[in-house]
């Protein structure tokens, strides 16, 4: 696995890996590299620059206290454990992207900006992220409509050469992401569970060495599942993709409607919601607060999914912003 020095730098001060359940020094959160990025920036240095100084070098270049210092150079002497996890990871399948690498998704720093994930790691074919795309999103308990969406959606991305963008879940997740592969379509799937656990499916290991599938994780790849790991993703799901399709929601709690929610009030895409008499009441309640309406059936055939979302776009875009710091 080659990488930049940059990139080096980034995954030393930013990444759990090689470091023990309980390190002494915790690597950096998006709070903790932000301040940094835009330090470095200010004094016209690369993220490498950190690499091979002590802590009173660091303390010199950065100006920084002595804590901050020996916490950096705690982080950065660790790339000997650090490669052997990266080679450990590439031997499964598992490669690593950083903001400082050119090909990172631009969408996530044009729309996440300073929330951008430092670091993703991803297996399949990394040149799906930000291809033009419908994210499904929904509960993992649907009714008949649902399923019938969900499996349309995928269908229709497959066949019209759309990237189906989920989360990788049960549910609409799975549901919509086989449609699009069994069409001969491509997905990619934001997870929140383990990566490592993930590309041991046989399904996605397939679609993987067809080039028809990338998973990709802000964390770290045996992570497991949790609520707080699913609600950070939900905005990664959105944030790839040209327009967005809300099968089925809970009212006011839940992932989906977190995710929804944020996506409406930050205006990433256009967000539709699956309109129908027997829609769940969190489905009412995101069309209220500006959700597009999206009908069961769909009048029109699989291939036309992507005319009829540009024609009933009414929505307000947020602009791309500048792009994030490394």
């Amino acid at each position: 696995m080659t990488l930049s020095l940059d990139s080096q730098a980034l995954i030393l001060l930013c990444s759990h890996l090689g470091l023990s359940a309980a390190p002494d020094y915790a690597p950096l959160t998006l709070k903790d590299w932000n301040p940094l990025a835009k330090k470095l920036f200010s004094i016209s240095k690369r993220p490498s620059a950190l690499l091979d100084q002590n802590k009173e070098e660091l303390m010199d270049i950065l100006d920084i206290t002595e804590e901050e210092a020996e916490r950096y150079e705690n982080l950065l002497q660790r790339s000997g454990t650090v490669a052997i996890e990266l080679e450990r990871l590439k031997s499964l399948g598992i490669e690593v992207l950083t903001r400082a690498d050119e090909d990172y998704p631009v969408r996530y720093k044009e729309r996440l900006r300073e929330s951008a994930p430092t670091i993703l790691f991803y297996a399949g074919e990394k040149a799906l992220l930000g291809q033009p795309g419908v994210a499904v999103v929904g509960s993992r308990h649907l009714d008949e409509a649902g399923q019938a969406c969900a499996e349309f959606v995928g269908n229709a991305c497959g066949l019209s050469g759309l990237v189906l963008y989920s989360g990788g879940a049960k549910g609409v997740d799975s549901i919509s992401m086989q449609a699009a592969l069994t069409s001969r379509g491509t997905a990619v799937g934001i997870l929140a569970d383990s990566l490592e656990k993930s590309i041991r499916n046989p399904d996605n290991r397939e679609a993987i060495s067809r080039g028809d599938l990338c998973l990709v994780t802000p964390y770290s790849p045996s992570a497991p599942f949790s609520v707080g790991t699913a609600m950070g993703r939900n905005k990664l799901i959105y944030t790839l993709a040209d327009y967005a399709i809300v099968v089925a929601s809970d009212a006011e709690k839940g992932g989906t409607w977190a995710g929804a929610t944020e996506a409406l009030k930050s205006k990433w895409l256009p967000v539709f919601v699956l309109d129908h008499p027997e829609m769940p009441k969190g489905n009412k309640m995101l069309i209220e607060k500006g959700g597009l309406k999206f009908p069961h059936p769909f009048p029109e055939h699989h291939l036309k999914l992507m005319t009829w979302l540009e024609e009933h776009s009414s929505a307000t875009i947020a602009d791309p912003c500048q792009l994030s710091l490394f």
